[in-house]
Formats: C-alpha cells, structure tokens, sequence
C-alpha cells in the first residue's frame, strides 16, 4: 500500500527539483508548438527536440529507454500512444499527441498535448476536448490523502457522458527521479486506485487516452514494438500534466506559458 512508501514524498528541497524539471518540459513545448503544423514530419519534431533539450544540458528521458529510438512519442490520429517520429508529413485534418519527458539534474518533468493541424473533422476536435477537459477535471476534483480513484471516476464519468471511451490499457504513474514508479493513475477506477492515497509530497501523472470509439487497443505493432493504436480504426486524443500533491492540493508543474489553459475551447 503506499501509505507504506514514504520514499515517494519528497522533500521541499525535492519539490523544487520537480518544479525546476517541469518548467524545463513546458518550455520545450513551448518552443516546439510552431512547428507543429501541417507539412512538417513527425520526425523533424523530433530533431527539434533533441537539439533544444541537449543545448540546455538536459536529456530526453525517452531517447534509449527500453530500445525506444527517439527523443518524444508522436501519436497521430488512431494511435493512442507510444508513436515513433518518422518521415510522416503532417496533414491538414490530422490530430497529433506530442509527448515530452525531459531529465533534469535527474528530475523528471513530463506533459503532452494533442495539436489539431487545420482544419478538423466534428469528431476530432470534439474528442480532443474531452481530453482535454478530462485532465482539468480531474486534478481539481483532487485533495490532500485522496484516493487515486479520484482520477477515474472522474475522467471515466465525464467521457461517458460525452459518448467516449477511456482506454484502460496504458495509465499514469509516479515520477521523481524514476521515468515510471508508484503509483500507477489508471485513468478508470479499480481496487488498487481506492486503496492508493496521493498523499503531500508525491508526484504523478495525469494523462487520459480518450477514444472517439471503443476503449480497446490493438496489440503493440510488431513492426516497431512500440506503436499503439485504437482497435476499431477511430480517432485517440490525450493529454497530460505532472502533478505534484501538496498540503493546500494538487500543482501543476508542467504548465506552459502559451498553450491551452483550463476552460480553453478547441
């Protein structure tokens, strides 16, 4: 149980390092978001990131982790998550997740955000936004000790209402100076997550996979071992923040100076 785990509550002196590691991550989106436009490659995001992250002395978390070969994951229109950057051009109507882990003096700060390129299908813009408002809504329905399933009842509640699905393969999870640690977010509610407290000092994720159709995932292409995507062929969005707990309640360190902020409308 993870009451049991005070290692996860950091110190001040911790938080700070989680806050500095976080403005770096929002300051690459930042800096990525015009490029990201209709004729640009997934891959050339991607050298962008690179270069941005190694001339701030930093390292791209996602570079060499598990075999995965570069530096962010780009996830366009059906992949829910874990899309390889490549040679693929943008196109006007495609949704695309960009999903930055930056490495900090060996913090780790870590976000993504779906950017609509054009001019976009109803649907696309529609499920975009559940995305979108799912993450709000679920870090302010949180509090100092509250279980983890404060997330999922959330989020599954809100997409439900909305007509979408939320995938429940691939969750959030604990961040410090590990990419991946306790506790798992799963963005639905299960045994462990009412039993899992977010108490002061710990630091996790929030990142909803919203679907426009079925909640299900295809298995990992074996192609790449890495790409996910929807099981029916519909459209995925996702975003998401680190959050750090603490006395008062939820802070997000991964605020960006020029992206959406909540109450934002796609």
């Amino acid at each position: 149980m993870l009451r049991k785990r005070n290692k996860l509550q950091l110190t001040a002196a911790q938080r700070d390092s989680m806050r500095k590691a976080g403005r770096f991550n929002a300051d690459l989106l930042d800096y990525l978001r015009p490029f990201i436009t209709a004729g640009v490659t997934t891959g050339s995001i991607d050298d962008r990131v690179c270069e941005y992250t190694q001339k701030h002395g930093h390292r791209a978390a996602t570079l060499g982790y598990q075999g995965y070969p570069k530096s962010c994951c780009t996830s366009i229109n059906d992949v829910i998550c874990h899309g390889i950057p490549n040679e693929y051009v943008l196109q006007d109507g495609d949704i695309v997740n960009v999903d930055l882990t930056s490495v900090v003096d060996g913090w780790f700060g870590d976000q993504s955000e779906t950017f609509l390129i054009g001019e976009v299908s109803d649907e696309a813009r529609a499920v975009t936004q559940c995305s979108f408002d799912c993450l709000y809504m679920a870090i302010e329905a949180l509090e100092p000790g509250c279980p983890v399933s404060v997330i999922g009842e959330t989020v599954v509640r809100e997409a439900q209402a909305r007509g979408f699905s939320v995938v429940r393969e691939y969750v959030g999870h604990g961040l410090g100076r590990a990419f991946h640690q306790d506790p798992s977010i799963p963005h639905f509610p299960n045994r462990q997550s009412r039993i899992d407290r977010l108490l002061p000092g710990i630091c996790f994720t929030v990142e909803p996979m919203i679907n426009a159709g079925t909640r299900y995932a295809k298995p990992v292409d074996k192609a790449d071992g890495w790409t996910v995507r929807t099981k029916d062929g519909k459209l995925s969005a996702q975003f998401e923040h680190s959050v750090l707990m603490t006395e008062t309640g939820p802070e997000i360190l991964t605020l960006t100076q020029d992206g959406p902020r909540r109450g934002h409308r796609f």
